[in-house]
């Protein structure tokens, strides 16, 4: 029998700064996960037993074994399928909340589609991996005035900041270009998932209080945090007012939502390419009898699998496909050409 709403939510009403009133407004709440990795399965798990009503998680990737040390919304199941982990992050919180709504959105956050992905969404919430996906979200959440919370872990570091648009600095006020030379990922510098659960803890508060307004918003942190679990460092810097002079939020100018200059994006963790085609519906089990005389091939209703050593294609219903075995966009596209279509 399921628990009412006052049952299910009570440890959670019984505190001040939330209450009866702060619990329905979570439940009304509509909030925005780009990206369901690590950081963004914390997020998804945290809000969705809190009890946010409407949670639209978006990602472009699939589940691997190697996502389950720190992606805790997964299991070894949705490994062995490659199940989409938008897909897989819906099903798990139907399992233990299903009085709420997850959306799953397989696709990848991109300027041609981010207005109708974020449209509607009260709080925005960063889960993704690169900075070239974050500033869109700044973009789109600074011209919208939507606020935004980022969000990164890497090795034993974390890192957030929140985002109210004409209010505080927005992530290009504290980034005005991307940081260069090397970049650490998990990939190159591994991952605590110790890590990733005090940021997305951090992040998962702020939104709660972003949904429930009134004095909670005074409550808002309104730095850049970072913390070291490993060195028990930490350091804050201010972010409470705009810097002039910002391209976003001083000058409007929405480069990114524009797309000028998009690179081309690797995934974080492994040794792939995501070749973005929107707009090539692929039928599986045509493309699964095309494919079977050039390597191993196997599909479900989410994904398609063809192995041709070295490389590993995984293809999606919209045509949009992750090559694995090569950073060489060149490479990756002329494997998509041969074996999908030109």
């Amino acid at each position: 029998m399921k628990a009412n709403f006052e049952e299910r939510y009570s440890r959670q009403i019984l505190f001040r700064g939330i209450g009866s009133d702060g619990q329905r407004k979570l439940a009304a709440g509509r909030v925005a996960i780009v990206g369901c990795g690590a950081t963004g399965s914390a997020l998804a798990s945290l809000l969705a037993r809190a009890g946010v009503g409407t949670l639209r998680i978006i990602d472009r990737d699939y589940v691997e074994a190697s996502n389950l040390q720190r992606q805790s919304l997964f299991e070894e199941k949705d490994a062995a399928e490659s199940l989409p982990k938008a897909i897989a992050a819906a099903r798990k919180i139907a399992d233990f909340n299903s009085e709420i709504s997850a959306e799953a959105r397989v696709e990848d956050a991109v300027p041609e589609n981010i207005n109708e992905l974020l449209d509607g969404m009260d709080v925005i919430l960063d889960g993704t991996d690169n900075f070239e996906s974050r500033y869109l979200l700044n973009d789109y959440a600074v011209k919208n005035s939507v606020p935004w919370i980022y969000a990164a872990a890497v090795g034993s570091y974390g890192v957030t900041l929140n985002v109210l648009p004409n209010q505080t600095a927005c992530l290009a006020c504290i980034f005005p270009d991307a940081p260069g030379g090397m970049v650490e990922t998990c990939d190159t510098s591994g991952i605590l998932n110790s890590a990733v659960n005090l940021v997305a803890s951090i992040a998962a508060t702020e939104a709660m209080k972003l949904l429930i307004g009134d004095e909670a918003i005074g409550l808002l942190r309104k730095t850049l945090w970072s913390f070291d679990v490993w060195k028990n460092e930490h350091s804050e810097i201010a972010a409470a007012t705009p810097r002039p002079g910002c391209r976003a939020c001083g000058d409007r100018n929405f480069v990114h939502l524009m797309g000028e200059g998009r690179p081309h994006i690797t995934l974080c963790g492994r040794n792939s390419v995501q070749i973005h085609e929107r707009a090539r519906p692929i039928d599986f089990s045509e493309m699964q009898r095309r494919l079977e005389s050039h390597g191993v091939v196997r599909h479900n209703e989410f994904v398609l699998k063809f192995w041709r050593e070295p490389y590993e294609m995984t293809l999606f219903p919209d045509g949009r496909a992750i090559i694995k075995g090569t950073t060489d966009s060149g490479v990756a596209r002329s494997l998509y050409a041969r074996f999908v279509g030109s």
